[in-house]
């Protein structure tokens, strides 16, 4: 049996670890190679420098993104080494792919996930399936200057859907992420695996019996 709630206008899917597994030591792995550089490093210097989180919010551009990791490893890092090391850590999920493309035959889907700008510049190249299956409704944080938990993420990604934060709904791993949704006023789900999400769906009355 459905909700008797109004099924919504928009479910926003988060990217890594609901519509494709992320793999982020094998990335953090191969970006330290030609240094010699271990994936612990590789977090040390980037992510717990802050220079990743600073790019999915988009206080870095692109380029000043790459070199502030050619910086930070001591060797250069451009646009083909990033694509390279973060295309072999992503792996999509066709359960998850099909629960998406069956909820976008009742309403309209959108991608959001917390990347920086460069991550724009790549989304046909790194997951060209997502942008058959999400068109041009594929968000990265870096462009709203912000990036989840923050409510006002959420908020403006319903904003430019033109629904109301009532009316969407957000998909993601993280419970901090779940959290800041709701606080947005949007309903969430907590992803897990396939089954759990199309139970979810199911309540939501967005997939056909």
């Amino acid at each position: 049996m459905t909700s008797m709630v109004p099924p919504p206008r928009l479910v926003i899917f988060d990217m890594d670890d609901v519509l494709l597994r992320y793999d982020v030591e094998a990335r953090r792995a191969a970006m330290g190679a030609p240094a010699g550089l271990s994936a612990a490093d590789v977090e040390r210097l980037v992510w717990d420098s802050g220079i990743e989180d600073a790019s999915d919010m988009g206080a870095l551009s692109p380029d000043a993104y790459l070199a502030a990791i050619s910086a930070a490893l001591g060797v250069p890092f451009g646009r083909a080494e990033w694509l390279r090391t973060r295309a072999l850590a992503m792996t999509l999920d066709p359960p998850v792919l099909a629960l998406a493309e069956a909820v976008r035959s009742r309403t309209p889907i959108a991608l959001l996930t917390n990347n920086g700008r460069i991550m724009l510049e790549h989304f046909d190249v790194l997951v060209p399936e997502l942008r058959t299956l999400f068109g041009p409704a594929m968000h990265a944080a870096g462009e709203f200057g912000t990036k989840k938990p923050d409510p006002a993420i959420y908020k403006e990604v319903a904003l430019r859907h033109r629904v109301a934060p009532t009316e969407a709904v957000m998909i993601d791993d993280k419970p901090a992420n779940v959290a800041g949704a709701r606080e947005a006023g949007l309903r969430a789900h907590l992803f897990e695996n396939a089954p759990g999400l199309e139970a979810f769906l199911r309540r939501l009355g967005l997939l056909t019996q």
